[in-house]
């Protein structure tokens, strides 16, 4: 039987990899991201959505539904991040650094519920490792991947009536377009988009009776170490 993913963030870095990793496995897809993905494939459905708009969340899962009553898949992709020190941190950066980062899966979760399947349904999340560890210039970024995580924490706790499955992965930087804006930064020492496929591919496969609650996946040189 066809089964079918919903991945957030399929324009471009790891939702785009995860979205034709999905499709190479058989998975109908449907991608959501403010610009249009480069993917061009029969089971690839493109719906253009900004999350950080609840509204738009809302007429993305209402076009899914048109389709699809369940979902095998669920994997939130999409985030904000910029690096800045305390000093050139704004109150508006802050901000949508919550709403995109936090309030946004807060929707997502809420208008994804009615597709779980129950004992089936795997919901994957990407962290940044600056959940798990401070750093000089990601006070916003920070302060929003810390409080998905505790957000999250309670979804999975309420949801376990579902035994569905929860992996959370908490990752260094990992060599994608969103580094280009950045100089002096060391990408020799990031992890590949391969990398995390491998990772991803090896989890998605693994009998449904084993959990995988968090994963951990830096390079071992890694320049935030």
């Amino acid at each position: 039987m066809n089964k079918v993913a919903i991945v957030f963030g399929t324009s471009s870095g790891l939702g785009l990899e995860i979205a034709k990793s999905l499709l190479a496995k058989n998975y109908t897809v449907y991608g959501g991201s403010r610009s249009e993905s480069p993917l061009d494939h029969e089971k690839f459905i493109d719906l253009e959505v900004d999350i950080s708009n609840a509204q738009a969340i809302k007429n993305f899962f209402e076009e899914v539904s048109e389709d699809t009553e369940v979902i095998d898949v669920l994997v939130n992709a999409a985030g904000f991040f910029e690096l800045n020190s305390i000093k050139d941190t704004d109150r508006e950066s802050f901000k949508s650094h919550l709403e995109t980062n936090v309030i946004s899966y807060f929707d997502i979760l809420k208008e994804f519920e009615p597709f779980i399947i129950m004992g089936e349904t795997h919901i994957f999340n990407l962290f940044s490792i600056s959940s798990k560890a401070t750093f000089v210039n990601t006070l916003a970024h920070t302060t929003s991947e810390n409080a998905k995580k505790a957000m999250l924490s309670v979804f999975e706790k309420e949801w376990a009536k579902y035994q569905l499955r929860f992996t959370n992965f908490f990752l260094g930087a990992v060599k994608t377009p969103m580094w280009g804006e950045y100089q002096n930064v060391e990408e020799d020492k990031m992890l590949s988009t391969t990398d995390f496929i491998y990772l991803f591919n090896t989890i998605l496969s693994a009998p449904e009776h084993i959990k995988f609650p968090d994963i951990t996946m830096i390079h071992k040189e890694s320049f935030i170490e």
